[in-house]
This record gives structure tokens, C-alpha cells and sequence, in this order.
């Protein structure tokens, strides 16, 4: 982990801790041993087999428990195994080693972590960032993994060059302040009213932000456009996308998924949805409903 441990474990603790007082429940933990050292894995209703399971890889300067702020997966209206898995680079409770962005590595390394949990085959699904390892793990290892769902994914596109998403992106980043980090929330991220969290969850958003930009030694690279290097993928994928995504817009990840994703099963628009669309209550519904009635 590329934080100060002295000062930062505690904090993320903490932070957890008060997560799972606020969704009233608490997280199975696992810590599994990678090419990439150490993994932190959270979840629920890991230890029932018979249950469908989904894997998730988050984005980019966050953690996987984002993805439940509000009970938000509880909007999957399905139960199932759910692991959440803290992407090694990132700042989480995982270590901080990196591959370079445009190898397999990546692939390679989720699919460690499958065997790793003892996860014969799983959906999953992954977040901007995580869109991308989702695709570098379908090269990898197609046969363990049963569909894939991309949100606002990282690698159909290169990173908007617009001025207002590079304003608002680095706005945070040269000064992490509770209003800079607030803003870019608001501006990229959220589309409110229609998309946003409870006060308690957006300002426990904040104050990881800030903390991660302040105290994490980001060496990560960033993800790309994987352009015809997406022809390698064979496994179902389904496309999940906001029309308010300042990052990635919506349009060129549409056409783009089209042109290279050969086995793209199908797109899905939500309206006035930000880049964080994992809190946004319909793209939970649709990925449960999804699985429900998958063959």
C-alpha cells in the first residue's frame, strides 16, 4: 500500500467501520496473496455456493465499498455472492504495486484473485478502471467468467481532452479541498437530482477523496483506449452508460463498443447520470435483473 501506514490504516478503518453503520451490516474480509502482493477483498453472502456470483473491480482514486454507499447493492434485487475487489494501485487496503496498464498483467491478476476465493466462473462487472481490467481478464481467462458489465468504462475511449473535464478533474487534485473535491463530485461525477448520494455517504465520499489525493503516492497508470485489442474479448459484455459522463462520454463508448465488442450483448442509457454510475440505483436493478434471467 502506497499510503503512510502509520497514519492511513487507521483512517481507512475507521472510515470502513463507519460504513457499515450507516448500511446497517457488515463486511466479510479477505486478504489473498497476488503477483501484485497483497489483495483486499470485501463482501457478502460469500460462503453460499448456490447463489450467483459477482465480482466487482471499481474505478480509478476509489474504493470497491463505494459501489454499496446506501445499501446500494441491495438494488440488485438478486441475492448473491458479492466479493469487491480493492485493485492493487489504487488507494485502498491492497498493496500499491502497478503493471504496466497496456499488458495483460491485470488479467492475469484478477484471475489470480478468482483462484485465489475459489471462484470457478463469475459475472462481473467494473467501473470506469475497472472496465478495463473486466476486458484484460476476458482475454485472459474467458472461461471463467460468465458475462461482463462495463460502466462508464475506461477503455472504449481515450480520457476527454474537453476543458470543463480537465478543469474539473484537476481541480482536486492541485488543491484537495472539501469544495474543490465537492465540485468535481457535482460537475463529473453526480448528475443530481436525479443522480446523487444521501448527505451521510456524499460527504463520507468527500472526505476519502480528499484523503486519498492528500496521502496516496499514485503511481497507477492510467487506463487507455484499447481500440482493437477489445476484438480478443468473446465473453457476453453488456454496456452500461450516463449521458452526464464528463470523463467519457456516453456517444464515442457506444460506437466504439459496437465497432470492437463482437460479443456486446447489449447498451443501456440512464438519463442524467454521472460517471459514478455504480451508485446509481437503475444500473444496479439492471445488472441484477440481467443475471436473474441469464442463460
Amino acid at each position: 500500500m502506497e499510503f503512510d501506514e502509520f497514519m492511513s490504516k487507521p483512517y481507512f478503518e475507521n472510515w470502513v467501520k463507519k460504513l457499515e453503520e450507516n448500511n446497517g451490516k457488515q463486511y466479510e474480509r479477505y486478504e489473498i496473496l497476488t503477483s501484485l502482493g497483497k489483495t483486499n477483498v470485501w463482501g457478502f453472502n460469500t460462503k453460499d455456493e448456490q447463489l450467483d456470483t459477482l465480482v466487482i473491480f471499481p474505478g480509478a482514486r476509489t474504493t470497491a465499498l463505494i459501489w454499496d454507499f446506501d445499501n446500494g447493492l441491495d438494488n440488485l434485487n438478486h441475492k448473491m455472492r458479492i466479493f469487491m475487489v480493492e485493485i492493487n494501485g489504487l488507494p485502498n487496503l491492497s498493496e500499491g504495486s502497478t503493471p504496466d496498464i497496456k499488458s495483460l498483467d491485470y488479467g492475469i491478476w484478477a484471475s489470480e484473485v478468482f483462484d485465489k476465493l475459489k471462484i470457478n466462473s463469475a459475472f462481473i462487472a467494473g467501473a470506469s478502471f475497472g472496465g478495463l481490467i473486466c476486458m484484460k481478464f476476458a482475454i485472459v481467462n474467458p472461461e471463467k467468467i460468465k458475462a461482463i458489465f462495463l460502466l462508464n468504462p475506461g477503455c472504449l475511449q481515450p480520457f476527454s481532452m474537453t476543458f470543463k473535464n480537465l478543469y474539473y478533474n484537476l481541480l482536486p487534485i492541485i488543491k484537495p479541498t472539501d469544495k474543490n473535491v465537492s465540485k468535481f463530485l457535482d460537475k463529473a461525477v453526480f448528475s443530481k437530482p436525479n443522480h446523487q448520494l444521501s448527505s451521510i455517504s456524499e460527504k463520507m465520499l468527500i472526505d476519502y477523496e480528499v484523503f486519498a489525493i492528500s496521502r496516496y503516492r499514485d503511481k497507477t497508470q492510467k487506463p487507455y483506449y484499447m481500440d482493437r485489442q477489445l476484438e480478443d474479448v468473446k465473453t457476453d459484455t453488456y454496456l452500461l452508460v450516463g449521458t452526464k459522463d464528463l470523463l467519457f462520454p456516453y456517444q464515442k463508448s457506444i460506437g466504439n463498443a459496437k465497432k470492437h465488442i463482437k460479443s456486446l450483448k447489449g447498451e443501456k442509457v440512464f438519463e442524467n447520470v454521472g460517471h459514478g454510475i455504480e451508485t446509481y440505483d437503475k444500473a444496479m436493478n439492471y445488472i441484477g435483473e440481467t443475471i436473474k434471467n441469464y442463460r
